[in-house]
């Protein structure tokens, strides 16, 4: 039991890590709290639901709903996101706020609000055996993308010359663009790749959890509190704020199942105490 406990705290943490690393890099660059990035991650479920049903294929739905995703947060850029950088932080959440129910009712209308079910893909069928313990394949493949995705990112931002543009711009925007990096184009790509990795969270989950409606909300404080206790704009941030949050929300409901929520905010309250900004904050 205790190992199967520690792998689901690890596939939830990767979870947690494919939401919050798009909207903490977005928040270093924009300073835009987007609280309906939980919705893209509920749009991303439904895409793939809808690809799933019309071709039978879970690895369409996989490879082409966290593309729709980046598109449609492409388009939020260019018609909403691009502007609000200007207005207070209070009408940013505002807005950001109503996207959520503009979201929900749109899904709503399309899908209705029935919860749905995607099989899990037939290579992951049978479960495997783990020091005595069994233990669902697929949940290994969602740990797997998780890492994937951390080795990814990491190398493009740590290695490449857009990750240093990239970080530049969250450390110092003025800054950057008085050396003449073109700061509109990285925050447009970013906030594209998080809507991206935001829908790709959904359709990877979708199976184990289901797809619904007001999905969004189940995780979407869960990813600010990763965020918080991680510190904005930092992926190393957003890897140990997720396996933390994943973990002792994970542990929280084994041991504690009615203080479970009381677990996650005592741990992120010790840590702002010690560390206001978040362990590895970049701003």
């Amino acid at each position: 039991m205790f190992i199967t406990e520690i792998l689901n705290a690890l596939q939830f943490s990767m979870t947690l890590f494919l939401l919050s690393v798009g909207l903490t890099i977005v928040f270093g660059l924009m300073k835009i709290v987007n609280l309906a990035h939980g919705t893209l991650y509920m749009l991303g479920a439904y895409i793939g639901l809808s690809i799933w049903t019309f071709s039978d294929s879970f690895w369409l739905a996989f490879v082409f709903a966290p593309i729709a995703t980046a598109i449609l947060g492409a388009l939020l850029y260019k018609v909403l996101f691009k502007f609000i950088q200007r207005v207070d932080p209070m009408r940013q959440v505002l807005l950001t706020f109503g996207l959520i129910y503009i979201g929900l009712d749109s899904v709503r209308l399309i899908w209705g609000s029935m919860s749905h079910s995607i099989t899990t893909p037939e290579l992951f069928s049978n479960p495997i055996n783990i020091f005595g313990e069994t233990y669902p394949t697929y949940r290994l493949f969602v740990i797997l993308v998780g890492i994937t995705v951390l080795l990814i990112l990491y190398f493009v931002l740590e290695k490449t010359k857009m990750g240093a543009m990239v970080r530049a711009s969250v450390d110092d925007h003025e800054t950057s663009q008085m050396l003449g990096i073109n700061t509109e184009k990285i925050l447009f790509y970013t906030f594209s790749l998080g809507c991206g990795l935001a829908g790709l969270a959904g359709v990877t989950v979708a199976p184990i959890v289901g797809v619904e409606a007001g999905m969004d909300m189940e995780v979407l404080v869960l990813t600010l509190i990763v965020v918080v206790v991680g510190g904005p704009g930092s992926l190393k941030g957003a890897l140990i704020g997720s396996l933390l949050i994943g973990f002792v929300d994970t542990f929280g409901k084994v041991f504690f199942p009615e203080l479970a929520l009381i677990t996650i905010y005592a741990a992120m309250a010790l840590i702002l105490i010690f560390k206001p900004g978040g362990m590895y904050s970049r701003l």
